[in-house]
Formats: C-alpha cells, structure tokens, sequence
C-alpha cells in the first residue's frame, strides 16, 4: 500500500477531511471519509454504521443545532498490517459564536484506517471519547492550554 511515510500522509489527510467535513457541517464531506460499512462513535456513545447513516445522521445533526468546531493534534499514525493503519489524536472543540475551548468537550479520537487499493484510504472506526481525567484537573489543563496553541487555522496540529 506504499512506504510508511506515504501512508503516515494519507492517514493523516483523511483525519484533517474528517474534521473539515465536520467543521464546515458538511455531512457528505464528513461521511465520505468512511469506507462503505465504516462506523463512528460518537462522543456521547452513540453509533452510526454504515456511509449512508452516517451521512444522515450528520445531516439531521448539523441541521437540528450548530455544532462547535474542532481544533486537534495527531499523536501519531501506526501501520497494523500492509493496508490498516491506526491515528491517535487529542482534540477540542469551540463552541458557536465562542473563541475558546470548552475543555469539557476535550477528547481522544482514534481511527482505524484501511488501504481500499485504487480507492485510497477510508475510515473503519471513528472513536471519539471524552478525555475527562476524572480527579485528575491538571490533566484536563494541561491538554486544554496544548490545543489552545491550535486556535488559529487549519485546526490541525502535524
């Protein structure tokens, strides 16, 4: 599926079409960055199998209130296999009208990427789960003032 480092890239460019999609609430944009039986969960657990629900369901969320937008670092992009790879991410995510973090809303996000051959990288799984650091509020901090240096555009620390 290429070298490292070319995967590393097209990984890495599939997360930032992710969190472009999301942040310009374009739930077409944001369900194509998942192969055809992709799935996401969300940051309150929810589920969303498949392309085609994932699109809907995006839809039907970008449309019923506006969504705050995402900042985030990448960890690091592993190879698992000669086409699967796995991005590790920290994100946040500021609010509508806001100029700040909501450091309630901090998260780690990991996806499992698979190679598709001529049809380049998709996502298998998007898992958004909160980074609460429960009675550990340095922790929360700490993360908090890392993406605050991400404020400025593209919101995509490599």
């Amino acid at each position: 599926m290429g070298t490292d480092a070319a995967v590393d890239r097209a990984v890495r460019e599939l997360y930032r079409a992710l969190l472009e999609g999301w942040n310009t609430r374009d739930a077409e944009a944001f369900a194509a960055t998942f192969a055809e039986d992709g799935e996401a969960i969300g940051f309150d657990g929810s589920r969303h199998s498949g392309r085609d629900q994932i699109a809907a369901d995006m839809a039907a969320l970008f449309a019923g209130h506006p969504t705050p937008a995402y900042v985030a670092k990448v960890r690091g992009v592993r190879l698992v296999g000669s086409d699967a790879a796995v991005l590790q991410a920290v994100a946040g995510l500021v609010p509508p009208g806001e100029s700040d973090l909501k450091p309630e809303l901090n998260a780690r996000q990991t996806v499992v990427a698979a190679g598709l051959g001529g049809g380049g990288w998709r996502i298998v799984l998007l898992q958004n789960t909160p980074a609460q650091f429960h009675g550990r509020p340095e922790l929360r901090d700490s993360l908090t003032a890392e993406l605050r240096d991400l404020l400025l555009p593209p919101f995509l620390d490599e």
